[in-house]
C-alpha cells in the first residue's frame, strides 16, 4: 500500500488520489480535447470501482447527452472504458 492511503481515518472519508489524462478526438477535421479525471479510492463504495474515470465534456448532446465515464479494478480498465465512450459517440458543441 502506498503511503498516501494511510491518511484516511475512516472509510466514510472516501480518500482518493486524483490524476488527469488528456485525449484528442478528431471529428469532422477538427481536434477536440477531452480531459479525463481519474480517482483511485482507498476504500471505494463498490470493490469493483477502485478506479473511476470521468471526461470533462458530454458527447451525443443533440440526442441524449452523456458524460463518458469508466471504472474498474485497474487504472487501465477505467481509462480505456472512458475513452471508448468518447470515441463511440459524436461531440456536438452547444450553440
Amino acid at each position: 500500500m502506498t503511503e498516501w492511503k494511510f491518511a484516511q481515518r475512516t472509510p466514510a472519508q472516501r480518500l482518493a488520489q486524483v490524476t488527469w489524462y488528456s485525449v484528442t478526438k478528431t471529428q469532422d477535421g477538427k481536434e477536440i480535447e477531452f480531459l479525463i479525471t481519474i480517482k483511485e479510492y482507498v476504500t471505494p463504495k463498490d470493490p469493483s470501482m477502485l478506479f473511476y474515470a470521468e471526461a470533462d465534456k458530454e458527447v451525443n448532446q443533440d440526442c441524449a447527452p452523456h458524460r463518458p465515464v469508466g471504472w474498474g479494478r485497474t487504472l487501465l480498465e477505467a481509462l480505456s472504458s472512458c475513452m471508448e465512450q468518447i470515441n463511440r459517440f459524436p461531440f456536438q458543441p452547444r450553440c
